[in-house]
């Protein structure tokens, strides 16, 4: 057993823990319920942690949790085509007036 990851956020270390199921990997997370202990120990000894069950797949974890599971970092902005303006590309709906993303109005930015 290995530690690939932790975080103070819990919801992030199951969001990996689940992605990295979803590959084939066994793993678990420890100290889920440790933040109650911060102050008689260290927080960050408390932060949830992912463990995965085999040292022979520490790599290919690594590898996973580089990645970008979601694809949302490198998506291009877009316009709205009914109020003109410009949301971040993850977002399906405009900031302004709520208007859903169109792909056939859709104006890459």
């Amino acid at each position: 057993m290995i530690k690939v990851f932790s975080a103070q956020n819990f919801i992030e270390v199951a969001f990996w823990r689940n992605y990295l199921e979803q590959q084939g990997l066994c793993c678990f997370i420890k100290n889920e319920f440790s933040a109650s202990a911060a102050g008689e120990l260290p927080p960050i000894d408390c932060w949830p942690e992912l463990w995965i069950e085999d040292d022979r797949d520490e790599a290919l974890a690594k590898k996973y949790l580089a990645s970008d599971p979601l694809g949302e970092q490198n998506l291009p902005a877009w316009t709205c085509s009914y109020c003109g303006e410009e949301s971040d590309g993850q977002f399906s709906h405009c900031w302004y007036c709520e208007q859903e993303r169109l792909n056939e109005t859709m104006k890459e930015t």
